[in-house]
């Protein structure tokens, strides 16, 4: 968490914010990394699936940038190797959990409110790395349990964007944990690669200043994923009752 903070200069800032619209343009374009392909091959198959389901478990989690997002808060404070797995294990407990659960069972949630969840959590994040929480209510919540939550609904924002592809019924377990399996493959690449990023940052001497403007462009972009998920569900009920 920030102890001091500072504000970034705006070369910092500007590069961050670029982060955001990259982000806005990729929303439109990986929708959970469920490409037209991997739902054409998702919806064909039958049968036990071993190793494609695996490539796109780990495709959805590599190229998942709210995931991604979520995690970088999680561990963006995080310097010990016992604390960073515990935290990401809470969040790959949660996260298989109702993916298999949601999926088995046929259980899912409106993928748009569930995806403005899921950009809720990078918010909550953000400001939780930054203090917030303990300035203005003066406590400070439980952040494992806030983890093991937070992964329990983007476990249910996966399920339902499964749900809709109609996946087969013939291989179906074997599949989702073929699935699941190359989901917590691709989330270790993830979180290898955002470790040795972080690594050298911390190094700097201008780490402070830039993680606080990190963590504000991440709460910013938490909203901006809220917002096209709220945007994309009015519209869609919308276009329903008209």
């Amino acid at each position: 968490m920030v102890n001091s903070l500072q504000y970034p200069n705006h070369h910092t800032l500007l590069l961050l914010l670029t982060a955001i619209f990259t982000m806005i343009w990729a929303d439109s374009v990986l929708a959970h990394a469920v490409t037209q392909g991997d739902k054409g091959y998702i919806q064909e198959i039958t049968g036990i699936k071993i190793i494609p389901f695996i490539y796109l478990g780990a495709k959805h989690m590599v190229t998942g940038y709210d995931h991604i997002l979520f995690l970088l808060g999680v561990i963006f404070f995080l310097y010990g190797m016992k604390q960073i797995a515990l935290y990401v294990s809470l969040f790959a407990i949660g996260h298989s959990l109702t993916m298999l659960a949601g999926v088995y069972f046929d259980f899912g949630i409106n993928s748009y409110i569930i995806d403005a969840i899921i950009g809720f959590s990078v918010v909550y994040k953000a400001l939780d790395n930054l203090g917030a929480f303990k300035r203005w209510f003066g406590f400070q919540p439980n952040t494992q349990l806030a983890t093991l939550i937070f992964g329990l609904l983007h476990g249910f924002g996966l399920a339902s964007k499964i749900i809709e592809y109609e996946i087969s019924a013939d291989g179906l377990l074997p599949n989702l944990i073929a699935f699941n399996v190359g989901v917590e493959i691709g989330q270790l690449l993830a979180l290898a690669a955002i470790l040795i990023v972080m690594r050298y940052w911390r190094a700097t001497a201008s780490f402070v200043r830039q993680a606080y403007a990190a963590n504000v462009v991440m709460m910013a972009a938490g909203f901006t994923l809220m917002g096209i998920q709220i945007a994309g569900y009015v519209v869609t009920e919308f276009a329903h009752t008209h």
